[in-house]
């Protein structure tokens, strides 16, 4: 498995000049403000995991659209509680993959967190089963989800799953057993992605944890990642050759290097060097753009496996000292 980017010392100089949509923040204001007028409609239905440890519950609530959006929230069992408000953490999930079955995510419940698992519309066939539909089509697009809507980004798909995600953390955060403050983001390869448009899009988030984010400067990472997902674009654009620039205008407003710039909040972010899905440069790109307080761990050895149990014990350090 060769290194196939920048050397790590330029990796972490990198900076690309990506250019901001004029109209980013009035785009993404109007979107939250729409969603807004969809009551979240939340739902905790109790269910049995098998977990003596763990209290799970089957979630839905409305995200983009009003759309139902399935998610898991595990707690810390009742006797394991001390009866004051739990920290928390939101978790997005990677590429194709779901919410899983109700014992599969449990992590941050047993370290005492409460802990919502939040589906991916329309994912959730590929590496972990998910439950939520997304009831809206678009024109032509590479079969996948990065292309889905890309000529426009109103109807871009990652518009409502960035919108779902905010939706998410609202209703973590307006749980009765959870410490509004003490709410931080986290997910890999997409989830980080995602989570790093949370972290710009929101207030009141406390902490923000990418692992090897997909979805972060698309122009290099279409003309240097090693396969998919980034590949759908590339195969899309091979097809559609009068289409590139207002295809790399619409992924303006949801890249992750972009959207960085507005984060504020404390981030411990992952990157893996040897990474051939997520190439480490467009990481950093994310990471150095990034406007608030951040620390990077840096796997220089591994792919878009990353630092995997080595870094979930990276980020119980990081979190407990905040």
């Amino acid at each position: 498995m060769p290194q196939l980017d920048l050397p790590l010392e330029d990796l972490r100089r990198y900076r690309p000049d990506l250019p901001e949509p004029e109209d980013l923040e009035a785009f993404w204001s109007a979107t939250l403000e729409a969603v807004a007028g969809h009551d979240l409609a939340a739902s905790f239905t109790p269910v049995d995991s098998g977990l003596v440890a763990v209290e799970s519950f089957d979630v839905s609530f409305a995200g983009f659209g009003g759309h139902p959006v399935r998610a898991w929230l595990h707690l810390p069992a009742p006797r394991l509680r001390d009866g004051r408000p739990l920290p928390a953490v939101v978790q997005y999930q990677g590429y194709n993959g779901g919410r899983g079955l109700s014992h599969e995510h449990v992590f941050w419940a047993l370290a005492g967190y409460a802990h919502l698992v939040v589906d991916t519309r329309g994912q959730g066939s590929g590496w972990a089963v998910g439950g939520t539909d997304d009831p809206v089509g678009s024109a032509p697009a590479q079969p996948g989800f990065l292309t889905r809507g890309i000529e426009d980004p109103h109807e871009y798909y990652y518009r409502r799953v960035y919108t779902d995600a905010v939706r998410a953390l609202e209703l973590l955060r307006s749980h009765p057993l959870v410490d509004a403050g003490r709410v931080c983001a986290t997910g890999a390869s997409q989830g980080g992605g995602i989570s790093i448009a949370v972290a710009a899009l929101t207030d009141g988030l406390a902490a923000v944890m990418p692992d090897v984010p997909f979805l972060c400067d698309f122009p290099r990472a279409s003309r240097i990642a090693q396969g998919d997902p980034y590949g759908e674009l590339v195969r899309y654009l091979k097809a559609h050759r009068d289409r590139v620039a207002r295809a790399f205008r619409t992924l303006a407003y949801f890249d992750g290097a972009v959207l960085a710039r507005r984060g504020t909040v404390p981030g411990l972010f992952s990157v893996a060097v040897m990474d051939q899905t997520c190439p480490p440069s467009t990481v950093f790109a994310a990471y150095n753009a990034y406007g608030g307080p951040k620390d990077i761990v840096v796997y220089e050895y591994n792919d878009h496996e990353g630092g995997e149990a080595f870094q979930r014990g990276e980020q119980l350090r990081w979190l407990a000292r905040r």
